[in-house]
């Protein structure tokens, strides 16, 4: 297979001969001449005299005696005349996106000639240009007279109304923003493009030949630079292409829409007889992908069957350039050699998230009206790797406040140590960010000052992504500092984001040589014999987006500027071209629709499966996983467990060792959690976290009430009804109790300092205050009674009969309250969620099943200790606070069989008997060797288990 760039290079050496001094080669891109170069070197067997190499862009550039304007300041520039020409008020920020977008447009018109006093016109007087010129084709003065129906007088919208008074303004700051570009010597590209050519003269230029190799689709400007070098004998032209898209006869192939006009204006070097090779067999593989990624793991299975000894023959193409590091990873190591023309995405290096995570901390993450950051924002970056090696400190400040669950913390409790004082500085303005951002860098730069062992292809990325940053953000500095750059800070945030998620760090390499990885656009003027193209799906070729303007589609076709049409021409072409000349294709595409992939694999595939006259491979790669049927775990009670099992709860060896109600019925509920939680004594990574979940929520509430009847019971235990009818009277100091609460339970901060709650946390503080006024309400039809305990710690021992001998444990643990009445001493167990449960029989509360009543189990328990430790009748009691707004409300458990009315357990003695032999035949068997660790079948039980991931059940 003879490349394109060989067949140039041959014709260009028979024609021109050794010395091309005189000569200037240009390409659409630098890429191609790299390989040209080589192939021109082989023509000779003595030294040449080589040609100048350069793009269209650098040629129009070396010819303009402008310089291209920085992007922000061009936007910058086209502010100041907007607001000059509109007399708006619009600030830079509003401005800033739009005016890329108007940029956009005036290059556009610029690169196609197009007439901008015409195109800008009013409407009215534009409709009567386009009655009185015939320069319109029968489809652009259809498409004129589209427009002009939807802009009718009858239907202006305001909206329309906007669009027209902002349009009739757009031609003067056309020309004023042009004229204030040229006095600063400065342009974008298509003003430069436009100078260039109304004040070219050929006999001036400084080579005698210009070869264009290459090139596909032409704006006006260039077309007329053509055209002015082909007329002064100055010119040779190169098309690749192929007859398979140029000569269709049944219909106009999209593909060679622009070549053959190309061809007609200036035709080829080359005879067509090279073109036609696409009509001829090759071996094609579509094949269709599950996810992105397992397209990337096939690439060692491609490069295994098609992997020839001249690596260069061998192209990876990614439509979509997301998949550049999956690809890299992929490689396998039969290739010896890789040449990566893509550039890596700088929003893939760890730099990037720095700078975003500073970002982020000193703008939304920090509270200028409480002088506090938000702990998302200061967890973010204290968990990044620049931070972990710049400070010691870091990882331990982050285990802090998780663990004090501190999501507002003053930047003096984090300036652990210098970097980190110097991070969490609260800085101002854009002027003080970028100064900021910039020392950082610096900061960060001592990482890669010396090069180590693990200094791979990866550090040398890091470090130049480091640079370029730096570089960046030094240049918005500088225009701050100018006083060009006049922006709110949020604006500057997304403007840097922008800018550094858009930027790339070239590869370093011989390109000449190896396997290419590349994009769709590096492609152009390459061929390769064997091909792989990832990600051939629709939205990625041709690219969706990208298609806003100020300037209606109408009116873009009318004046012959570019149009969707044109893009998905110019794709159709680099498709195409792509495949003619290579021996093995394989296309693959992702079927799965995820974001804005719809799973569709591309026109181009549907259309070259239907025009291509031979056979093409279908195929389907397999996730590589299947559904597996999970195995069930039982964790046997080996010696070791056993004796871990004995260690943590007898208290001959372990004194403070307790087993809970929470822990039995763990074990009833599910043995492998009880395993995993009180046995292996595994837990859960702590978390902070803004929102209040069922749990906490429960907690501060019971910290209020306590608190509550602390200062009720401070003289006297006995709670009277008027100090009731006080205390409900006193909306602040209920507040103050659930304030107090909070900053103990939640936020963590001492009790002089104000707790600064967010929209969710204040509802759910009102919610807890107006829960304890109805637990005060509840109180005010009980009393008067005396109160025993809050939060009291209770406990009992117990000798439990086991095969290895008497075992000594404790059961017990924490009662909401304990209060008193008459000959009755009630067991209080405050609920805040859920509903009440009646209880059938003692059976129930020890036969694992979904919907057992657990809450009873806990608060018998504690009635079992209690009623042999006080001679007074035990009653336990479930008050489920959201429920008990009824005068006749009793939280006292009730007892019935199912349909049938239930009485309360107004004394435990009653049950206590069988509740113990059951409780003592649990225990015994919580020990027993025999009796293994199992997942329980209760599929409910395990819905909110913290060790579902883990067992899979």
């Amino acid at each position: 297979m003879k490349t394109f760039l060989q067949l140039v290079a041959h014709d260009l050496y028979n024609k021109i001969g050794n010395d091309l001094s005189r000569v200037a080669i240009v390409f659409p891109n630098k890429r191609a001449s790299l390989f040209f170069n080589e192939h021109l070197a082989g023509e000779s067997d003595r030294p040449l005299w080589s040609p100048a190499y350069v793009s269209i862009s650098e040629l129009f550039q070396q010819l303009s005696p402008q310089k291209l304007g920085d992007p922000i300041g061009l936007v910058c520039e086209l502010y100041n005349v907007f607001r000059e020409e509109t007399q708006s008020e619009e600030s830079l920020d509003d401005f800033y996106f739009w005016g890329e977008l108007l940029i956009s447009d005036f290059d556009d018109a610029d690169k196609n000639l197009v007439d901008a006093g015409r195109l800008f016109s009013n409407l009215q007087e534009l409709k009567n240009i386009m009655e009185g010129f015939d320069f319109l084709d029968e489809e652009q003065e259809a498409a004129i007279r589209q427009f002009f129906q939807n802009f009718s007088i009858e239907r202006h919208t305001e909206l329309k109304q906007k669009f027209i008074s902002l349009w009739d303004k757009l031609g003067n700051i056309y020309q004023r923003y042009r004229e204030n570009l040229t006095k600063r010597g400065i342009a974008y590209e298509g003003m430069l493009y436009r100078n260039v050519i109304e004040q070219l003269a050929p006999g001036t230029l400084k080579y005698d030949k210009y070869v264009f190799v290459g090139f596909n689709v032409l704006n006006k400007v260039e077309t007329a630079f053509f055209t002015q070098l082909r007329d002064a004998d100055k010119a040779l032209f190169y098309w690749d292409y192929d007859l398979f898209y140029t000569h269709q006869t049944e219909f106009r192939h999209e593909a060679g829409e622009f070549i053959n006009r190309n061809l007609l204006l200036f035709p080829n070097e080359l005879p067509e007889s090279y073109f036609d090779c696409l009509r001829h067999p090759k071996q094609v593989r579509f094949i269709s992908a599950p996810t992105e990624n397992a397209q990337a793991r096939y690439l060692p299975q491609w490069v295994r069957e098609h992997l020839t000894p001249n690596e260069k023959e061998n192209a990876v193409v990614l439509c979509n350039e997301a998949l550049l590091l999956p690809v890299l990873h992929s490689i396998p190591t039969e290739v010896q050699n890789v040449n990566i023309t893509m550039g890596f995405p700088l929003a893939q290096t760890p730099v990037y998230s720095f700078v975003n995570a500073v970002l982020e901390l000193q703008t939304t993450g920090y509270r200028s009206d409480t002088g506090r950051y938000t702990y998302q924002a200061v967890q973010t970056i204290l968990k990044h790797p620049y931070t972990r090696q710049l400070s010691k400190q870091a990882e331990l400040l982050e285990r802090e406040l998780t663990k004090t669950n501190r999501f507002y913390p003053l930047p003096s409790e984090l300036k652990k140590d210098d970097f980190l004082a110097l991070l969490f500085t609260p800085r101002n303005g854009n002027h003080e960010l970028c100064s900021y951002l910039i020392e950082l860098l610096k900061e960060v730069s001592a990482l890669y000052r010396q090069k180590n062992e693990h200094d791979d292809i990866f550090n040398q990325l890091y470090r130049e992504s480091l640079f370029k940053s730096y570089t960046m953000i030094n240049r918005l500095l500088s225009l701050i500092e100018s006083g060009e750059l006049q922006v709110r800070v949020d604006t500057l945030k997304r403007l840097l984001n922008k800018i550094l998620s858009a930027a790339n760090i070239p590869f370093h390499g011989e390109p000449a040589i190896g396997m290419q990885v590349m994009g769709v656009l590096e492609t152009r003027n390459l061929d390769f014999k064997n091909l792989i193209l990832l990600s051939l799906n629709e939205g990625q070729l041709p690219k969706s987006g990208g298609d806003s303007s100020f300037i209606p589609y109408n009116l873009r076709k009318a004046f012959g500027m570019t149009t969707i049409e044109h893009k998905n021409a110019v794709y159709a072409y680099y498709f195409y071209r792509l495949i003619q000349r290579a021996e093995n294709i394989t296309l693959l595409y992702n079927t799965s629709s995820e974001g804005l992939n719809r799973g569709e694999w591309s026109r181009f595939m549907l259309q070259f499966l239907l025009e291509w006259p031979h056979d093409i491979s279908r195929e389907y790669l397999e996730a590589g996983q299947s559904p597996q049927a999970t195995t069930e775990i039982s964790i046997e009670k080996t010696p070791e467990i056993l004796d871990r099992l004995r260690a943590s709860t007898d208290i001959t060896r372990n004194p403070n060792a307790i087993l809970s109600p929470s822990a039995l019925n763990a074990y009833l509920d599910c043995r492998l959690r009880f395993y995993f939680r009180y046995v292996a004594r595994l837990k859960t990574p702590d978390e902070v976290s803004a929102d209040i979940d069922s749990a906490l929520f429960g907690t501060i509430f019971h910290r209020s009430a306590e608190l509550t009847y602390e200062a009720l019971t401070a003289h006297s235990k006995e709670i009277q009804k008027e100090d009731l009818e006080r205390l409900l009277r006193n909306d602040t100091q209920l507040q103050g109790y659930v304030d107090r609460a909070f900053k103990e339970e939640f936020f963590h901060v001492a009790l002089d300092e104000k707790p600064e709650y967010n929209g969710l946390q204040l509802i759910n503080s009102k919610v807890i205050a107006s829960y304890l006024r109805q637990l005060l309400r509840n109180d005010l039809q009980y009393a008067p009674f005396q109160m025993v305990g809050m939060e009291k710690k209770v406990e009992e021992e117990m000798v439990i009969a086991t095969a290895e001998g008497d075992l000594r444990i404790k059961i017990g643990g924490t009662i909401d309250r304990l209060d008193s009445k008459e000959d009755t001493l009630r067991i209080v167990d405050y609920k805040t969620g859920g509903s009440p449960k009646a209880l059938t029989n003692i059976e129930q509360l020890f036969t694992p099943a979904d919907g057992r009543p657990n809450y009873i189990f806990q608060t018998f328990l504690y009635a079992a200790i209690m009623s042999r430790k006080q001679p007074l009748k035990v009653a336990p009691a479930l008050l489920y606070i959201h429920r008990a707004a009824s005068e006749s409300y009793s939280p006292v458990v009730e007892m019935g069989e199912p349909r049938q009315p239930k009485l309360p357990v107004d004394n435990f003695a009653v049950l206590e008997s069988e509740f113990r032999n059951r409780l003592q035949t649990l225990l015994v068997e919580i020990y027993d060797k025999n009796e293994a660790f199992t997942q329980t079948e209760n599929a409910k039980a395990c819905e909110y288990c913290d060790f579902k991931a883990l067992c899979l059940k």
